[in-house]
């Protein structure tokens, strides 16, 4: 019987804890075709940088073409799901050219695109803070349960840059007319609002988050699973983004965002915000 109670579930998760892969940024745990993908760098707010991206990308990869796996829950250990880019890496791109910004900007782009095509169900599972690419992250999922905390921002504006890679999928999510604010403001917003928005499908208090999501799992259990593969092809298909069209929009995506990096007001955000300086527009 697929169908599973909350606390069965949680049960569940605690016995088995499967070793899927040697990942150095993420944890994998795997129940009744349910594989959850912890990111691991809580020292740094789970930012990711070149080895998080590739690990989630290989990761999401491989569970696409298990069988049996139906869904694929992300979260994250510590205090925040993702603060977005990794210091260190945004450093390693000040003195890049603009053809390895680009470069560098397409390894994103194809992690988004993993996600956000993944013929499994994905679900979020959201808590502290998601900055800039941590949005980006959630707007891949086809569910994002968050506790009434957490806090959301497309924030680099503030330095200067765009949320380029990122923009289709936030697009998606929150509509035209809100991405023409928040991309501008780049300002912090709650979890309430990120439900208004459309960027948060469920939100529940910090100690109701396991059992929100697993909530989630139980209706995505109840459904067929070619249904469900089907359905997501379907309303990609209806608003007229497949894979293929992601792939020549990523090129614009990812060439905006490298020649912003490399511009005069690209520079000065970067080095401003790595030399912890309150940078004057």
């Amino acid at each position: 019987m697929l169908m599973m109670s909350a606390m069965a579930y949680l049960e569940c998760k605690v016995r088995r804890n499967i070793n899927m892969s040697t990942y150095s940024t993420l944890e994998l745990e795997k129940n009744n075709g349910v594989v959850t993908v912890t990111m691991n760098r809580p020292e740094v707010h789970n930012a990711f940088n070149e080895v998080m991206i590739a690990e989630l990308t290989d990761c999401y990869t491989q569970l696409n073409k298990d069988k049996n796996v139906t869904v694929i829950v992300l979260q994250s250990s510590g205090a925040s799901f993702s603060a977005g880019a990794d210091v260190n890496w945004m450093r390693s791109m000040v003195n890049a050219t603009q053809e390895e910004n680009k470069a560098d900007s397409e390894k994103l782009a194809q992690l988004l695109r993993t996600i956000n095509f993944s013929s499994k169900a994905t679900v979020a599972k959201v808590h502290g803070l998601a900055l800039g690419g941590g949005v980006g992250l959630v707007c891949c999922c086809d569910i994002v349960v968050a506790t009434q905390e957490a806090k959301f921002g497309l924030t680099e504006a503030k330095l200067g840059l765009v949320p380029a890679v990122i923009s289709p999928y936030v697009v998606d999510a929150i509509g035209t007319r809100q991405a023409r604010r928040y991309f501008q403001t780049a300002e912090i917003f709650d979890a309430a609002t990120a439900y208004r928005l459309g960027v948060v499908s469920e939100l529940c208090q910090a100690d109701e988050l396991d059992e929100q999501v697993s909530r989630q799992i139980t209706l995505l259990h109840s459904t067929g699973p070619y249904a469900k593969e089907i359905g997501k092809k379907l309303v990609m298909s209806v608003v007229g983004r497949t894979l293929p069209q992601q792939k020549k929009l990523d090129q614009y995506t990812t060439q905006v965002i490298a020649a912003v990096r490399v511009s005069a007001e690209g520079q000065k955000g970067l080095n401003a915000f790595l030399n912890k300086e309150k940078v004057k527009w």
